[in-house]
C-alpha cells in the first residue's frame, strides 16, 4: 500500500467523467488499497479515484470511529465502503443543508444542499453487486464522492465558500464538520 498524491482542479483529470471498472483484478486492488491508505491519512472521510489522479469508477468512505461519532452515527462510525461503479439508485425527497470540504481543495469550506439519504448500488472489489443505504452524514459523503466521479466538486454546488481561516459566515449555526471527502 502506498500514499497517493491528492491532486487539485490544476489537473484535468478532476473535472472529467471517471471511466467505468471493468477488470477486478490486483491492480483494482492495489488503487482501493491506496485510497483508504490515503483517505485516511489526510485525514479524511472520502476519497475517489479521480482525486488520486485515477479516471476510474470508484470510491472509499469511511466515518470516523471514536465515541462521539459511535455515539452521533451508530452502526455507520467506522465501517469502511470501497465501492467500485457506485450509481445512486434512489434519493430522498428531504434535502439537508451541510457545510462540506474537499482534499482536493485544501483550505476551504462550503454550504451545500445534499439528500438525506439515498440508496448506493455498485460492486465490491471482487465484482460482487452491493447496496448501501446510507443516510445523514454518510449519505451527504457518498454524494460528495459520486460527483467526484462525473467530474463535480462540491463548489460547483456550493451556495457559499470561504477559506478555512475565515470565521465560519454569521447567518448560520451549522457545525463544520472536520474531516473532508
Amino acid at each position: 500500500m502506498a500514499i497517493r498524491e491528492v491532486i487539485t482542479p490544476v489537473n484535468p483529470i478532476l473535472r472529467k467523467k471517471a471511466r467505468k471498472v471493468q477488470e477486478f483484478d490486483e491492480q483494482l486492488h492495489r488503487l482501493i488499497d491506496d485510497m483508504v491508505e490515503t483517505m485516511l491519512d489526510a485525514p479524511g472521510v472520502g476519497l475517489a479515484a479521480p482525486q488520486v489522479a485515477v479516471s476510474k469508477r470508484v470510491i472509499v468512505v469511511r466515518l470516523p470511529n471514536d465515541e462521539e461519532s459511535q455515539e452521533e452515527y451508530g452502526d455507520q462510525a467506522g465501517v469502511l465502503y470501497e465501492v467500485v461503479n457506485p450509481e445512486i439508485i434512489r434519493r430522498s425527497r428531504k434535502t439537508v443543508e451541510g457545510v462540506e470540504a474537499c482534499l482536493s481543495i485544501p483550505g476551504y469550506f462550503g454550504r451545500v444542499d445534499r439528500h438525506e439519504s439515498v440508496i448506493v448500488r455498485g460492486q465490491d472489489r471482487h465484482g460482487n453487486e452491493i447496496k448501501i443505504k446510507p443516510r445523514g452524514w454518510l449519505a451527504r459523503v457518498f454524494q460528495h464522492e459520486i460527483d467526484h466521479l462525473d467530474g463535480v466538486l462540491y463548489i460547483d454546488l456550493a451556495t457559499e465558500v470561504w477559506k478555512a481561516e475565515d470565521e465560519q459566515p454569521a447567518e448560520t449555526e451549522k457545525p463544520v464538520e472536520e474531516q473532508q471527502h
